[in-house]
Order: C-alpha cells, then sequence, then structure tokens
C-alpha cells in the first residue's frame, strides 16, 4: 500500500522537498495510517512533520484516552505533537450549527493555527476512499451538482488527502500488518449522523448486492467529474470575464454575450453572479439562477428579490445586482462600496476593501486569556454578540458607536467633532459597521458593544493592513 499511496502523492504533487506537513491524526485507524506513511516518507522526500490532534471535549474519558495515545504514539515516532481542546456542543450552539460542522470548523482552526505557528505549508488529512464515496451519495441524494458530485478533491489549497486512493479495507489490513494500535470511537458505531447510516447500510449494501468493487468504482468515476468539473471551472472563468461587470458595489450582468453562451456554463454564469453579489452561497440554489434567467430575458425595469437582501433590477440589455437599501432615509453621504466580511459561512479569510486589506479569524477562547490586543489595528470582538455579517464602509448618516458598557451611544458625527478631525476627511475614515453599529472607528476608537470580557467564549479578531494614511500595523 505503501507505494500505492506514494504514487498517488506524487501524480497530485502533494508534499515537496523542504515542506513542513502539519497532520490532522484523531487517533482512529486512518489517521493512525496516515501519520505512519508520512513518517516512512519525511527522510525519503526531505520534508518536516508535525502532529496536530483535537480534543472536542465530546466524549469525556474515551476523548482523553484518544489524546494519550496520540501523545504516546508521536512520541514513539519522534514526531513533534500539538494538542487543541475545545468544548465543541458549547460552540455549536453558539455558532448556530450543528456539533458536526462545529468540529470541522474548531478542527480547520487548529490546522491553520498550526500553519503559522511552525511555518508550515501543507495540511495533511486522512480521508480516504470509502469516506469520498459517502460524500459522493450524500450530496447525490441532495441533489448537488457537477462540483459535490466530485467528493473531496486530493488537493486544495494547503490541504492534502495522501489516502484517497485507498479504502477502509486496505487501511485495515496495512495497521494489522503491521500490528498497529489505533482507537475506536463508540460514535461511529452509531447511526444518529447521516453518514454513519450510509457507511453502515448503503455502502455494504451496494458491495453485497449489486458489486463488490464499488467503491473502488465509484471513486474512479468521482476522479472523472473532478476533471469535467475543472475544465468547466475554466469555461465559466471565461465567460464571466465577458458577461459580468463588478461596479460600485454592484454586479452587472450583460444580456447580450450571456444569451450567446451554451445553457450549461450560462446557468454556472448566473450562480457565480449571485454568489458576488450576495457574499455567500449557501442557500443559493437552481431555483435563484432559473429565477434570475428568467428576469435577464424579461421586461425592463422588472425587479426580483433573492437571498441574502439581493435585488436584481433589470435595465437595457443587462441586469444589475445588489443590495436592497435598509431604509430610504439611510444613503450614503460618499459612493464608496460596502465591502461585507462574510465572518458567518467563513471562519477565517481576508479580502481587500479598497486600498486595506482585512483579515479575520473566529477561534474559541482560551482558557487562560493572557491580554488582549492593544495594537491600534488589530482588535478583538466578541463573536457571540455579533448577529450577521459585518462589513467595512464609510459614514452612513445616522451611526453611532457605544461609548461604555451601559450602552450609552455617541452620533458618530460628535465623535469627529471631538476629536478635531478635519470635516474633509471624515467621509474617507473607514469603519467595521453591523448595520448602523459602529464597531470600530478604525485608527481610531472601537466601540463598546462587542469587546471581550470574562463571558466572551468566542473571539472574532480582525487585522487591518494598508493605505496611506489608515491601517498601519504597530
Amino acid at each position: 500500500m505503501k507505494k500505492k499511496v506514494e504514487q498517488y502523492m506524487k501524480q497530485w504533487k502533494m508534499i515537496s522537498p523542504g515542506d513542513m506537513v502539519i497532520a490532522g491524526v484523531s487517533g482512529g485507524a486512518d489517521s493512525v495510517c496516515l501519520l505512519v506513511l508520512l513518517d516512512m516518507l519525511r527522510k525519503e522526500w526531505d520534508f518536516s512533520l508535525t502532529v496536530v490532534h483535537v480534543n472536542h471535549g465530546l466524549r469525556g474519558e474515551e476523548a482523553r484516552r484518544d489524546e494519550e495515545f496520540v501523545k504516546s504514539f508521536c512520541k514513539g515516532l519522534d514526531v513533534p505533537c500539538s494538542v487543541t481542546r475545545a468544548n465543541v456542543r458549547k460552540l455549536a450552539g453558539e455558532w448556530r450549527c450543528s456539533e458536526e460542522e462545529a468540529g470541522r470548523m474548531v478542527r480547520r482552526q487548529a490546522y491553520e493555527e498550526a500553519v503559522r505557528k511552525y511555518g508550515g505549508n501543507r495540511i495533511a488529512l486522512a480521508h480516504q476512499q470509502d469516506d469520498n464515496v459517502e460524500t459522493f451519495l450524500l450530496n447525490a441524494a441532495r441533489g448537488s451538482r457537477l462540483k459535490g458530485l466530485g467528493g473531496i478533491y486530493p488537493v486544495k489549497g494547503l490541504y492534502i488527502r495522501p489516502l484517497l486512493c485507498v479504502s477502509r479495507r486496505e487501511i485495515l489490513d496495512f495497521l494489522e500488518e503491521r500490528n498497529l494500535p489505533f482507537c475506536t470511537d463508540s460514535t461511529n458505531e452509531e447511526d444518529e449522523y447521516t453518514r454513519n447510516r450510509i457507511r453502515h447500510h448503503v455502502i455494504p449494501l451496494l458491495e453485497r448486492e449489486v458489486h463488490a468493487g464499488a467503491v473502488s468504482h465509484i471513486s474512479s468515476a468521482m476522479e472523472y467529474l473532478r476533471e469535467v468539473e475543472a475544465y468547466l471551472e475554466r469555461q465559466e472563468e471565461a465567460a464571466c470575464r465577458n458577461c459580468l461587470v463588478k461596479e460600485k458595489g454592484q454586479i452587472r450582468l450583460l444580456q447580450q454575450p450571456w444569451e450567446e453562451l451554451e445553457p450549461l456554463i450560462g446557468d454556472r454564469v448566473l450562480q457565480r453572479a449571485l454568489v458576488l453579489a450576495a457574499g455567500k452561497a449557501r442557500d443559493i440554489g437552481a431555483v435563484h439562477v432559473e429565477s434570475l434567467g428568467n428576469l435577464l430575458r424579461g421586461q425592463t425595469g422588472k425587479r426580483l428579490s433573492l437571498p441574502y437582501s439581493v435585488e436584481g433590477v433589470k435595465g437595457y440589455g443587462e441586469v444589475v445586482l445588489g443590495k436592497k437599501q435598509e431604509t430610504a432615509g439611510r444613503k450614503r453621504q460618499e459612493s464608496e462600496k460596502e465591502t461585507v466580511l462574510p465572518i458567518k459561512a467563513q471562519p477565517q479569510g481576508s479580502l481587500r476593501a479598497g486600498k486595506l486589506q482585512i483579515s479575520w479569524r473566529v477561534f474559541p477562547r482560551p482558557e487562560i486569556l493572557e491580554g488582549i490586543p492593544k495594537k491600534t489595528y488589530t482588535k478583538w470582538f466578541d463573536y457571540g454578540i455579533i448577529k450577521d455579517n459585518i462589513s467595512i464602509r464609510t459614514r452612513m448618516a445616522g451611526d453611532r458607536i457605544a461609548v461604555d458598557r451601559e450602552g450609552h451611544r455617541q452620533k458618530l458625527k460628535s465623535f469627529f467633532i471631538n476629536e478635531k478631525i478635519p470635516a474633509e476627511e471624515r467621509n474617507s475614515i473607514p469603519l467595521l459597521a453591523e448595520g448602523p453599529e459602529i464597531l470600530w472607528i478604525i485608527g481610531y476608537r472601537q466601540g463598546s458593544t462587542c469587546q471581550v470580557t470574562q463571558e466572551t467564549s468566542v473571539i472574532l479578531e480582525i487585522t487591518i493592513l494598508g493605505g496611506a494614511e489608515h491601517g498601519r500595523e504597530d
């Protein structure tokens, strides 16, 4: 099996000499197999290896057992091991998502934090063929498009998955031949999760009643679908350059070049336009794509309401997509666009807003809070208080900022006057806002609304870089 995995890693150019690989290891069979194989290859391929183990705090003594096992196993291999502990059940409630989703977010944060801490440039995870087939069946049952049917990709950004070429059975045989121990997660034996039901009932039925090589054959079909998706993405990119224009915080969708596209590519362009206008992909489905296509072919002046407060307006030979104004009276004092930070859909990321580079990350509050950053252009916020995505923008009529813990607010205009900020500069000062609530006058003052306290359990960190006057890191 080592040769098979090694060839697969070379095919996908997963690791190069000098790389620092962060391996996610739970202690289960798959991750132990991954760790052992990487340990075998690290000297041959000249790369460094560090393990990250995440204790989700869900299984009590069993979770502590897994943590100790991973630390001991890594010590035996002389591989550094870092442990992250989190209360996933509590975080799921605060983030308003399932425990499964919260666990994924916590793991991703732990891996990417290790990349920053240890200088890593690859994150290796232990997904294998059976996991991928489960993903395919789950996505197919839910009506997924082509990308979802391609399942888990071997390489995506920093993430690599060397075991996607082997089955669970091959992994268990590999461990048994070498008499290697591993931990068993008792929750994997339950049918509470949909994925477990597919694993325990659907896949065995396919292999027993349809074809003994069902997992391998479906996996091969998924590789082909990924190749088709990659080709279509290239066609989509070219079409978007001709059909979509970003302008003043809006997306203009041009009718004439769009009508020349094949329907398959045309639908993908509509989907891309919706996602760009909304700032999110979730909950944007086929019905919205179809409605937008009908609007584009319809009469001038027609309007269409879409998810995330996006509105489409048919003009002459185009549809303009943009956010609806919250109220008629709250107008921009300048035409600079508002840049939404999708913190609810993406717990870590970065983007540009004019001359500014904005980075953010959401992470559990450390058990021991040694101090809140006092930097002018890095601020911490209580993530649990923030109800929606926030944005970087300039001032609007009615803006206010909380000045104390009791909730007293001051008009932004009064703040500028008190600080003796020249009138000609006020409209260019960037603000971090949640609706009309100003969370941070960037470069000057953080509001009191979402400041971190002893009751904070999840922290949002935002760092601003760039610009001639605003955003110098200090």
